[in-house]
């Protein structure tokens, strides 16, 4: 408040971080690392959370500061967050006190930005998160169903830091600090700037235009394929977008990997790990409660999942705190009073992950274009779980903890490849009776667009569970996730889907419809209807009704459901589905009769 700043005798702040989320001190959220480590390097820090964009004296309260203002949406896309696949409005919000939903606009990056450029009319803004960070150059936009801009031009920001910003977003405050000026701001990795010309770039890569994009949907898929290849920070390219009559945006490669030691030196900031005092009376941010106490143990994501934005936001290279590091942070949540001895999750992305996916990686960078694990898992894969074993025995003989769990998604793929003892630890020691998997499909042709392991891998890995509790004397159960309506699911994928639910026995609670999200895979997909990687042409169902249809089968069962899963199999022409054997999936529909008239005495 203006008033702190009174008592530290600041007359103004250095940075001034805008965040669309409740201001929560806790590392799972980008503003408290953002503040936390600008603080660190002596910077005088405030936080504007969630203004009211109606009022522009909301974004003037701490003033103008002398560096510049860092926006974000929070740590969720503002559309995502506001909205479902059918584009409803959600009721509840997280990331907001009391989980009061409304408290921060749709595009939020977008609209704080512009909401600050009508007052100061030349202070540096950069944007950052994950809404920016998507939305770095021409996306497809699902809400309005079109191409956009980069954020940029939308946004009149002058640049992004996009991916993990901790070494960017420090650079660019130093930068700033230095007297350079923002537009001259060129040269930091991890950063998105609006330029004239290329004079100054040596051989950079020169994307499709705006236009082009915008009018050619293959032109399009041309483009995503060429930065979704460029995404390494060892051996990406800078890429420039050409905008007609404005220049370029264009994107420097991406920050380079933080070391072991870097990571330990962000998660030992002083966080006070808590949502800010003033949310108490509103019964405080809901999201805190789903980490609280769990622990992050890596980032960055080699499973490639087609439908995740990780490759374009964290990278592939997995990189990872240090047992220490770690182990501090769980017996400082052990003297938490409300610590009851259970910590609910160790992980990160892919819970599973403790090292890079080969040992060449970190020297030449990761395979343009090439997954690690699927179709089929490269041969110069290291699948190893020693590490991760390690680090989970020394948290469970910490005094004072009683049961850490896996919560986060495992790849059981990966986990198969490995000769070690993780799946017995696992099943033995952190699993709460139920364990989260997601095979997401099992049609073949589908999991291969999903970048997910087919159904033949994910059967023996049910088997090796079903054997190593069994050997335990343990009964836990896999809770699976499925996704519907994924690019490359027909009717018939989605009623072969509903027919292993059947045979497996499972009655899934929570199915996912699948969202078009701005740099994804399957997105691109989507909307183009063609595999950027390949060119081949792929199917997605777009209408209501179908998306409606493949979603129910996968809950046949429910009765709300029943008359659009017997439309969905009349559609399919499996009508050996309905009917009253152990195999059908619903019964006919019961025809009414008319009352017979009555006799005539």
């Amino acid at each position: 408040s203006r008033e702190e700043m009174d008592q530290l005798g600041w007359d103004s702040c250095d940075i001034i971080l805008v965040t669309g989320d409740a201001y929560v001190d806790h590392p799972s959220f980008g503003m408290a690392i953002c503040g936390r480590m600008l603080e660190a390097q002596g910077f005088r820090v405030g936080i504007i959370s969630q203004p009211d964009w109606k009022d522009q004296k909301s974004i003037q309260v701490l003033g103008e500061p002398r560096l510049g203002f860092l926006v974000s949406a929070g740590n969720m896309d503002s559309m995502v967050n506001h909205y479902t696949v059918s584009k409803k409005h959600r009721s509840t919000d997280a990331y907001s006190p009391g989980g009061k939903m409304g408290l921060r606009p749709d595009r939020a990056s977008v609209v704080y930005s512009n909401l600050i450029r009508q007052t100061y009319k030349h202070t540096p803004i950069i944007l950052g998160g994950i809404e920016a960070s998507l939305r770095r150059m021409a996306h497809y936009d699902y809400w309005e169903n079109k191409v956009k801009h980069s954020i940029l031009i939308d946004s009149g920001a002058d640049l992004i830091s996009y991916g993990m910003g901790e070494l960017s977003i420090v650079a660019i405050a130093d930068a700033l600090a230095a007297g350079i000026d923002v537009h001259d701001i060129t040269f930091i990795p991890g950063t998105v700037y609006r330029s004239k010309t290329l004079d100054h770039l040596i051989d950079p890569v020169v994307l499709p235009s705006f236009e082009e994009v915008r009018e050619s949907k293959r032109t399009y898929a041309e483009s995503f394929a060429i930065q979704y290849k460029n995404t390494d920070a060892i051996n990406a390219k800078p890429m420039a977008e050409p905008y007609e009559g404005q220049g370029y945006i264009v994107q420097n490669p991406p920050s380079r990997p933080l070391t072991e030691q870097e990571m330990d030196d962000v998660y030992a900031l002083p966080y006070m790990r808590a949502y800010h005092p003033s949310y108490e009376k509103d019964g405080g941010v809901p999201a805190l409660g789903e980490i609280k106490y769990s622990l992050t143990s890596n980032r960055g994501c080699f499973g490639s999942c087609s439908f995740c934005a990780l490759t374009f936001h964290e990278g592939r290279v997995v990189q990872t705190r240090s047992h220490e590091s770690i182990l501090a942070e769980a017996r400082q949540m052990v003297q938490e009073k409300e610590f009851k001895g259970y910590i609910h999750d160790v992980g990160g992305p892919t819970a599973n992950f403790r090292r890079t996916s080969c040992d060449g990686q970190l020297k030449r960078g990761t395979c343009r274009g090439k997954p690690c694990l699927s179709p089929e898992p490269c041969k110069l894969l290291v699948a190893d779980h020693s590490d991760y074993i390690k680090l989970l025995r020394e948290l469970r003989s910490l005094p004072g903890v009683k049961k850490v769990f896996v919560r986060s998604g495992i790849r059981f793929d990966y986990l198969l490849l490995a000769k070690d003892d993780f799946l017995y630890e696992l099943c033995k020691y952190h699993v709460s009776g139920q364990l989260k998997i997601a095979p997401e499909h099992i049609s073949d042709r589908v999991t291969r667009l999903m970048g997910k392991s087919n159904r033949a891998v994910y059967l023996r890995f049910v088997e090796k569970f079903r054997r190593m509790n069994e050997r335990l004397g343990k009964k836990q159960y896999l809770v699976p996730y499925f996704m519907s309506s994924h690019p490359g699911s027909e009717l018939s994928d989605a009623v072969e889907l509903a027919e292993f639910i059947r045979d497996m026995g499972y009655h899934p609670q929570q199915v996912q419809d699948f969202i078009p999200t701005p740099g994804t895979l399957s997105t691109c997909m989507w909307y183009t209807g063609l595999d950027p990687m390949t060119g081949e042409k792929v199917y997605s169902a777009k209408s209501y009704e179908e998306k409606r249809m493949q979603r129910a089968l996968m809950q046949y069962w429910l009765p709300k459901n029943h008359e659009i899963v017997r439309k969905a199999l009349h559609l399919a022409h499996r009508e050996d589905l309905i009917g009253f054997g152990p195999k059908c999936l619903v019964r006919p529909r019961r025809e009414t009769r008319p009352a017979r008239p009555a006799k005539k005495v």
